[in-house]
């Protein structure tokens, strides 16, 4: 166990401090999430009228961009593993004295770290629309956020692991970002679409996340709402996906993005530790 714990610890800290340094590497993914936010939010919001009264396009996409950030993030955090293995540092790393299952799971906190804070850090914009959290609320999107960044970073590792060169890893991230992330609920309530599109969305693990976060921040803007005496709608189907009848809970999406980051992590321990 203290060998697990000192490879992650050891490959952890490297990783943060390369990300942190990479300073046109955070600049970007930090501007994808506001530029979409941007374009979709504020020129589609007089088009799209089909959301309830009081929560506008704005708001609505506004969580699922937070989750945007992270997911971009986490997913290209794998990309140190393609590279130390173009350079022949990976394989200096696999013959040292670390767990190789310590080092897979360093390599996704590293990540996860950095992009849970690239999360909060675009929280920062939500006065400019209108948004506010509360500080339970606040508690429980950051949890949402760190739930998140480990699953998909983990992800990231898994598709890392399987790359030979830094162009094939970012033309297969790029394959599974986008469908991931368009078919996740962030531009349309998942509940509003037709079925196919449906099935496709809540077959998605991201979808999960972002409607937890999207509940957290709405359901607490509401509860704000209330004790003005200005209340703020997002019911028939803005918030909660519905699987077979049921609409999720914040807890209940959190267990599925669990259950998915829980085979992600081991499947990714498994590809890393038979690396050569």
């Amino acid at each position: 166990m203290s060998e697990v714990f000192t490879g992650f610890w050891v490959i952890a800290h490297r990783e943060l401090l390369r990300l942190l340094r990479e300073r046109a590497r955070l600049v970007s993914t930090f501007a994808i999430p506001i530029f979409t936010l941007i374009i979709f939010g504020a020129g589609f919001n007089r088009i799209v009228t089909d959301l309830d009264s009081d929560v506008d396009l704005v708001q609505f996409m506004f969580p699922g961009v937070v989750c945007m950030g992270v997911a971009v993030t986490c997913m290209f955090a794998g990309l140190s593993v393609v590279w130390d293995r173009e350079f022949g540092f990976l394989k200096m790393v696999l013959v040292a004295p670390l767990n190789r299952i310590g080092v897979a799971l360093g390599k996704a906190a590293g990540g996860a770290a950095v992009a849970t804070v690239q999360g909060l850090i675009i929280l920062a914009f939500m006065p400019v629309v209108g948004l506010s959290l509360d500080g339970l609320a606040f508690l429980k999107l950051f949890l949402v956020l760190i739930l998140m960044a480990a699953t998909l970073s983990c992800l990231g590792i898994l598709v890392a692991s399987r790359m030979r060169s830094q162009q094939g890893f970012h033309g297969v991230v790029e394959m599974l970002l986008f469908p991931l992330l368009f078919f996740s609920g962030i531009f349309f309530p998942v509940d509003r679409v037709p079925t196919w599109l449906g099935v496709i969305a809540k077959l998605n693990p991201i979808t999960y996340g972002v409607d937890a976060a999207r509940q957290v921040v709405l359901e607490s803007q509401a509860g704000s709402a209330l004790a003005g005496n200005a209340p703020l709608s997002a019911g028939n189907g803005a918030l909660g996906v519905t699987v077979f009848g049921h609409t999720m809970a914040v807890w209940e999406d959190a267990l599925v993005l669990a259950a998915f980051g829980v085979v992600v992590v081991v499947t990714a321990a498994w590809s890393f530790s038979r690396q050569e």
